[in-house]
């Protein structure tokens, strides 16, 4: 039961101090605006490192699908989510959009084949 109780510990405390060691001392110092800046494109990159193989990249053998329904249906969800601002609707117009991509016939076009 201790090592369990010490595992716990363990996984908190490494969990824990890097969020707050860099939180308790920067919090007390004014950073410089162009770092600020900087800081405020990250999630943004990481989201788009994230999406973007999961958007276009096609099974096992790693190769570039530009027709992929996933694809298709998230550029008129961003563009949804740029104009609105609004995540519950960008959720509901992303759900629907998909679903409508999943139960389509693609022999409705003709240049797809």
């Amino acid at each position: 039961m201790d090592e369990y109780l010490l595992l716990l510990l363990g996984m908190g405390s490494v969990t824990y101090l890097p969020r707050w060691i860099p939180l308790h001392y920067l919090s007390r110092r004014s950073l410089p605006k162009w770092f600020v800046q900087w800081l405020e494109l990250i999630p943004v990159a990481i989201l788009s490192a994230l999406l973007l193989p999961a958007l276009i990249i096609d099974g096992d053998d790693k190769f570039i699908n530009l027709l992929k329904p996933e694809l298709w249906v998230a550029l008129p969800t961003l563009a949804f989510a740029w104009w609105t601002q609004s995540l519950g609707g960008t959720v509901v117009v992303g759900m629907l959009l998909f679903w409508m991509a999943q139960n389509m016939d693609l022999r409705w076009f003709s240049w797809v084949g």
